[in-house]
Order: structure tokens, then C-alpha cells, then sequence
């Protein structure tokens, strides 16, 4: 069920009897295909689903900013006179997200007077599932803080907000498709991501038309973008650039492959051939959509897993069990989506096979000995916005 704002709101009055200022809202996102890609600077095609973080927001009569949220036990308040000392210290656990965005936000705009505040969140964003829900809690604490502040940013500099927050306040590697997902997304359509330029453009999905669903098997095998295997990844692809002569694997194409097998080790190699050939796989997606609509993707999802698997292997078993049963289920195409190492699977499937889909994953997973996982069904929706 999605968190209502009452839950955020609640919270604030356990903080403060000031009236709040409002409820801001923003999304996680299912990443359809691009993944890793985002932080070579290439292509990504995420879209906004309808589980969100929720922030409500009154000002104070201090410097200090205190966030709590529904899902820690203690409120973490910190003055804004010492917040770059708190960021450089670290140790802020859940709340370095949010303090984070406050830190970059200020970084960011030259306009606008940053002023104490009480921030509740609550969220039913499924945390570790790679539906980004770190995302979620920087876009709706940046949109309520661009307002609040008069910050006056648009949607593209509150996504660099976000992912500043993340790289250096919470000290995840990650690129920006999450953040901007999160404050671009629109129902029934995608968001078609330069990474580069962040030229997005909003493609339709049409998958209501078709007779079509998402359905995500969150593995309840749970990741975190600031473990090594992340890290390694990045720093694999790093190598790779620089062996080939380039400072972004963007800038390398399959075409250049057969050159790049001869300059870099198998693992190095494996690891670009990943990067390069799902960049291929977005634009190809993207066309397809346009030209032939929804059902004729899904082999371009399988093929992205199995290069996520083979290639890239961050692919976990229980997330390949989740796929090949979905597959054999009826799903037309199906993948890992996220950062892996765990996290959710994806799997588009004709809406009269959904929940036998279901069914099937929750057996085989229960053959297998592994945690039940949890399943679901998702559809594009809106992003961040004010709610109240």
C-alpha cells in the first residue's frame, strides 16, 4: 500500500506544534534497461513508479535542522552553522541522505535564506530492492527544501543535488538516473536519459495499451551502492576507458570491441563489453518502442541480464531463479534492475499471466530454499511533486 502523507505528517506533530508548510512526494523508479551505464556517462531508460518517500516540512525558529523518519528510532538534528563539519565527520547513518541534499542544496543555489527545520519522512519504497529509494527520500527532501528556501532550482539541479548528496554525504558511486527518474517521471512513459548532456526525453511505454504489466520479484536479497562490489565495477569500467584511449566507455562503441579484446585483460573486458553493448541495448529500446511498441522489447531485457550475469556478474542466484521462471512463465523478457548484488528483478508479462507468474517465482523459490520474495506489480507514474 502506498504510504500516505498523514504518515510524514503525524510524525512532524510528534516534533513540533508549528503548522506544517506543506508534504512533498517523490518516487522510486524501476530502472527498464541501462544499467551502469549511467555513471560512464551513456544511456539509461528509468521510469517513476507509484511507491514513494513522503517528507512534511515545518520551519523552526533556529539554525537547526532535525529529520526523523518512520523507519529510525531517533530524530537527528544537527545546526546549520555546523552541517559541512557534520558532513566531512560522517557517521550520519539514514540521515545523511537528507542532510546530505540540505548540505548540497545550499552548495548549490545563490538565492534564498536556508532556515531551521523539522523534516518527517515516511516511505513505502521497498529499501534494498534496487527501486531506489535513497532517490526517493533526496527528491521529495529536495523539492520541499527548494520551496522552503526559495532555493528557486529546477528539476534538473535538484537531481544534482541528490546525487552530490549521494556521492559525497552518504559515499555511494552511483550516477544521477535515480534522482532524475525520481523528479522527471510521468504516468505510462519513461524517462530516456543522456547522461552526458542529461538531455531526457519522455517516452511513451504504452504498456496499459498492450495489455501489459511490470512485475518486480524483489529478491529480499538486499544491496547497498556503497559496497565494494559497486565500487569495483566503477573502477573496472575506469580502467577500461582509460586503456581505450577515452575518459567515458560512452565514447566506446561495439564496433571498437574487437580492438578493445586485444588491449585488456578478460575481466576488464568483460566489463566495458557490459557498458558498451547496454548502451546498444537502450537505444535499440527506445527505437523499438517508437516503432513497434512495447511487445517487442523483451528480448532486449533477457539479453541485458545475461550480460548483467555473464559480463558484468552482478547477478545473484536468486535473482536469475527469479528470471528464468518468469520467462518460462510467459514473461516476455525479463532482468535484473538496479545495482545488483541483489535487489529486484523485472519481468514484462501479458497482464493475464501476472499473478500465475507470481505464483511460479514464490514456488521455485521455495524449492530452492531461499527467502520468500516479494511480489509485486508496478506502472509508470508521476514524480516529485508537492502533495499538500
Amino acid at each position: 500500500m502506498i504510504a500516505p502523507p498523514s504518515a510524514a505528517s503525524a510524525l512532524l506533530a510528534t516534533l513540533t506544534d508549528r503548522t506544517p508548510e506543506g508534504v512533498w512526494s517523490a518516487p522510486g523508479r524501476v530502472n527498464l534497461i541501462g544499467e551502469h551505464t549511467d555513471y560512464n556517462e551513456g544511456f539509461v531508460l528509468p521510469f517513476a513508479i507509484g511507491h514513494r518517500t513522503v517528507a512534511a516540512l515545518a520551519v523552526r525558529d533556529d539554525d537547526v535542522i532535525r529529520v526523523a523518519s518512520t523507519f529510525a528510532d531517533e530524530p537527528v538534528e544537527v545546526a546549520l552553522s555546523q552541517l559541512d563539519a557534520a558532513i566531512d565527520a560522517g557517521g550520519l547513518g539514514w540521515a545523511a541522505y537528507p542532510l546530505g541534499v540540505a548540505w548540497a542544496l545550499r552548495a548549490a543555489s545563490t538565492a534564498g535564506v536556508a532556515r531551521g527545520v523539522d523534516i518527517a519522512i515516511s516511505s513505502d519504497v521497498p529499501v534494498g530492492a534496487g527501486l531506489s529509494s535513497s532517490a526517493a527520500i533526496e527528491s521529495s527532501v529536495a523539492s520541499a527544501l527548494n520551496e522552503v528556501w526559495g532555493a528557486g532550482l529546477d528539476r534538473v539541479a535538484l537531481a544534482r543535488v541528490g546525487r552530490i548528496a549521494e556521492n559525497d554525504a552518504v559515499g555511494a558511486p552511483t550516477g544521477i538516473m535515480d534522482q532524475m527518474a525520481s523528479m522527471l517521471g510521468r504516468p505510462d512513459a519513461a524517462t530516456f536519459l543522456d547522461c552526458r548532456t542529461l538531455e531526457a526525453d519522455s517516452v511513451d511505454l504504452g504498456f496499459e495499451a498492450a495489455g501489459l504489466e511490470i512485475l518486480v520479484v524483489d529478491t529480499r536479497v538486499e544491496h547497498a551502492h556503497s559496497s565494494g562490489g559497486y565500487r569495483e565495477r566503477r573502477a573496472s569500467c575506469d580502467a577500461g576507458a582509460a586503456a581505450l584511449g577515452v575518459t567515458w566507455l560512452r565514447d566506446v562503441s561495439v564496433v571498437d570491441l574487437d580492438r578493445a579484446v586485444g588491449l585488456l585483460d578478460d575481466e576488464t573486458f568483460r566489463r566495458v563489453r557490459h557498458i558498451v553493448t547496454e548502451n546498444q541495448r537502450v537505444l535499440d529500446t527506445v527505437a523499438t518502442l517508437r516503432a513497434d511498441g512495447p511487445t517487442a522489447i523483451g528480448e532486449l531485457l533477457t539479453a541485458s541480464h545475461a550480460s548483467m550475469r555473464d559480463d558484468f556478474e552482478i547477478s545473484v542466484p536468486e535473482l536469475d531463479l527469479a528470471i528464468d521462471t518468469a520467462l518460462e512463465a510467459g514473461a516476455l523478457g525479463a532482468r535484473m534492475t538496479g545495482g545488483g548484488f541483489g535487489g529486484a528483478a523485472i519481468a514484462l508479462l501479458p497482464k493475464e499471466k501476472v499473478a500465475d507468474a507470481a505464483a511460479a517465482v514464490e514456488r521455485a523459490f521455495a524449492a530452492a530454499g531461499f527467502t520468500a520474495p516479494h511480489t509485486f506489480t508496478v506502472a509508470a507514474s508521476e514524480g516529485a511533486r508537492r502533495d499538500a
